[in-house]
């Protein structure tokens, strides 16, 4: 996908979701500790970044289009004040990249103020969308999170753990909530627990926070992970506990281990480099190669090449140059530069790979053009044989989760057989790992993940493709 966001992002990669943290911690700096925090999520959203800081009284909001570091300076954090923070970093469909839609958004309703940062996507939001507008309900946005905040002041006579639970009946989908009042701090998670989100003890306060990177970054120690369907609150008297409605088996999502989350994140109960690396191994076991080399697709593909290496005894070696400083722009690439955009971000040593035979490692294949341009930059660089193996299963289905895969008819396991992909990317031997091999790796909770983009396999009613359109995924 070359999108406007990055024009020099991999065009064959799903899209970034995004990523929430939040901290109640008084006497402490919360809104530069939540900067750290959303600066360690970056990686899950570029596209716009905020924060919002409660003081007791109030709920202030700073938030703008960009990355963390261009969203707020020195000035801009010293300006809040408070002792507790939500933030939020966002990536959305094209057409919804606009400074309406970035989060954290912040309202007034019956009982004060309360701020809101959504990762996921809502499966129901037209029909949920309709219903309220035809109530009433204005909306100032395109996002679904919308959804989320009307329907929450709609039940605005509960308490907001009992309106969180009523929500839970009405919301279909993915969803990891941070919310703020003037005095406490909320997070949720949807019945399935699709999207991460995990808890953290930092000196006498708390932080939550999609991924536990960002809570060893800011110096968290990790507690839990949020349960699916647990709501959860902080407040002076501590934490509390909620468990709201629960699916019978949990539904992860296991992209976030091939590709979305960082090495260093543990995520109910499995470390990101571990599962990877793992991967890697039963490629091996699946699929071994006679070659002279292991080379990653940098850096999603690292982990899974190196335990490949060590399976299969091949050496590895670093055979494609990462350009590190290829980042978010919003200039318009001219149609040469599209031409020539795999090669600004990735570049072959010819030194590693002339007259060799290579086993290059990439975590997934979605439509195929990036896959068919790395195969070439090897052979043009002297690569004898080029091997591809891909440490996830075929992509086959649209996410309706909150991850951005391509329309059904752009991916190309879903129109080609295995031998067909191969040819079309002129590799000589492709591979990619099997669905219960990947699996076999989190027994025994083979059971608590979602696969439905390799399986077609809904654990929550997506809806049919003519109805669903272009979602925005919080």
């Amino acid at each position: 996908m070359f999108n406007e966001v990055n024009p020099f992002a991999l065009p064959d990669k799903p899209v970034e979701e995004c990523g929430v943290f939040g901290i109640y911690a008084p006497g402490m700096d919360v809104a530069r500790i939540t900067y750290y925090g959303l600066y360690a999520l970056q990686h899950r959203g570029q596209e716009s970044a905020g924060i919002a800081v409660a003081d007791g009284r109030q709920v202030q909001l700073h938030k703008g289009m960009g990355l963390v570091t261009e969203v707020f300076t020195r000035h801009s954090l010293d300006k809040f004040s408070g002792h507790m923070a939500i933030g939020h970093v966002r990536y959305s469909t094209t057409g919804a990249s606009q400074p309406l839609n970035a989060q954290p958004l912040v309202f007034r309703y019956a009982k004060g103020m309360l701020g809101l940062a959504h990762n996921g996507n809502l499966t129901n939001v037209t029909d949920l969308r309709s219903q309220l507008a035809s109530t009433g309900s204005v909306f100032q946005s395109s996002t679904d999170s919308e959804v989320l905040v009307n329907l929450i002041a709609r039940y605005n006579a509960n308490s907001l753990e009992e309106a969180l639970m009523k929500c839970m009946i009405d919301v279909k989908g993915a969803y990891s909530l941070l919310i703020i009042t003037e005095n406490a701090l909320y997070a949720a998670r949807d019945p399935h627990g699709f999207r991460p989100l995990c808890l953290g003890r930092l000196g006498d306060g708390y932080v939550i926070a999609s991924e536990s990177c960002a809570l060893t970054t800011v110096g968290a120690a990790f507690i839990r992970d949020v349960e699916p369907g647990e709501i959860i609150r902080i407040d002076r008297e501590g934490v509390t506990s909620t468990q709201g409605f629960k699916a019978q088996n949990p539904a992860h999502c296991i992209f976030e281990y091939i590709y979305f989350a960082r090495p260093d994140s543990t995520m109910d109960t499995f470390n990101v480099n571990k599962v990877r690396r793992e991967m890697g191994r039963q490629l091996a076991r699946e699929y071994p190669v006679e070659a002279d080399i292991v080379i990653p697709v940098p850096d999603s593909g690292t982990a899974a090449a190196r335990g490949y290496a060590e399976e299969s005894g091949i050496p590895f070696e670093e055979g494609l140059m990462k350009n590190r400083y290829i980042g978010r722009t919003f200039i318009q690439p001219t149609q040469e530069m599209r031409e020539i955009g795999v090669r600004l971000k990735l570049n072959p040593i010819r030194e590693v790979l002339q007259g060799k035979r290579v086993v290059m490692v990439d975590d997934s294949i979605v439509r195929g053009t990036t896959s068919q341009k790395l195969v070439a930059m090897l052979r043009q660089a002297g690569a004898r044989e080029v091997h591809m193996c891909i440490s996830s299963p075929p992509v086959l289905r649209s996410c309706y989760y909150g991850i951005d895969t391509s329309d059904e008819q752009e991916l190309i396991a879903a129109k080609m057989p295995l031998e067909e992909i191969r040819r079309s990317i002129n590799a000589d031997g492709l591979h990619y790992l099997s669905l219960e091999g990947l699996l076999d790796i989190f027994a025994p909770k083979q059971n608590h993940f979602c696969t439905a983009c390799f399986s077609g396999n809904y654990p929550v009613e997506v809806p049919r493709p003519k109805e669903s359109g272009k979602y925005s995924l919080e």
